[in-house]
This record gives C-alpha cells, structure tokens and sequence, in this order.
C-alpha cells in the first residue's frame, strides 16, 4: 500500500496539463535578501489545497539556519480563530544561488516541494510564492490584511504569470491585534 501511495504522490508530483504547456517558464524574481524575508508572514490568500483544508489565521514564520537552511513553521488554527493550533515545521534550502528565489522545502522527508517567490516588494512586505506548475499559489503580508488596491495589483500581476487566479481563495484573518 505504501509503494502504491508513493508512486501516486510521484505521478501526481509529475503531471502537467495542456493547458499549461503554451505557458512560459514561471518566472522569480530577481533577488532574495534571506535575512529581510526571514520572520513572519501572514497568508492572506491561496489556492484551496488538501492539506490545508479547514485552516484559518494561516501564518510562516522564516528563521535562517547555520550552513544557510530555512527553517520553515505553519501555523493555522483549525476551523475557527479560537480553534486547536495545528504546525507543521520544514526545512527550506536554496536551490538558486543566483537569486535566492527558488528553494525547496521539506515537511515530510523524501518528499520536496518547490517553494518559488514570485513577486516581492521592495520594502519585504508583499509576497507571492508559488510553483512552476503554477498548482499552488500563496499571497503573503507581513501583516493579517491587505487593502483592496494593493491585493488587486498583485492578482494582477499574478495573473499576468499565467496563473489562473480565479481560483486564489482569501485567508480568513483576525484583526490586527489579536493576529500576534
């Protein structure tokens, strides 16, 4: 049973649709300062995935290890803001020197997922993250809400990477003070 569920999760890791081929590569941005985006990032909106069904006041906190590792803390709380605290702690390394835009997270060893930025503002306090399937997608704040305009612009710049971001889901978020 478990060789069947590892070649599953190994085909699935594998597909692509035709939808997708006419894309161009899935681009980074130019540059990661690890250190500046190192701390906590709030999610304020993805697409819908299994493992995270049910989470609300979904959050990552970033802290740089020795030998230049990331550790990598999810944090959500289970189906309501007063809700069990559900974690899961992984590991992240650069797989583009270059850049640093690119790593690859752990959460579960063998299993590695790419863990790309795909847009970043200046100040470290916008992300977007996805993967170059363009499967997963996660928008991230420093803080539990953006306004209106500044989450428009970066749908917008989303899309224009080809991404389908009809499908982006908000985060539900408590307020400010009681997001800490």
């Amino acid at each position: 049973m478990l060789a069947g569920t590892l070649a599953l999760v190994l085909a699935t890791g594998c597909a692509t649709t035709t939808s997708r081929r006419s894309l161009p590569p899935l681009r980074t941005v130019p540059h990661v300062d690890l250190a500046r985006y190192a701390g906590t990032w709030f999610e304020i909106a993805s697409f819908p995935q299994r493992f995270q069904e049910g989470c609300v006041a979904s959050r990552a906190a970033y802290t740089l290890r020795p030998g230049g590792t990331v550790e990598v803390v999810n944090r959500c709380r289970d189906r309501s803001f007063a809700g069990p605290e559900r974690a899961v702690t992984g590991t992240a390394r650069v797989v583009d020197p270059t850049t640093n835009a690119k790593l690859a997270v752990t959460f579960f060893w063998p299993f590695r997922g790419a863990y790309w930025i795909i847009d970043l503002d200046p100040d470290y306090r916008l992300a977007a993250v996805g993967h170059p399937s363009r499967d997963y997608l996660w928008i991230l704040a420093r803080t539990p809400t953006l306004d209106e305009r500044t989450y428009a612009a970066i749908v917008e710049r989303l899309r224009a990477q080809g991404y389908d971001t009809s499908r982006l889901r908000r985060t539900p978020q408590p307020c400010a003070s009681l997001a800490r």
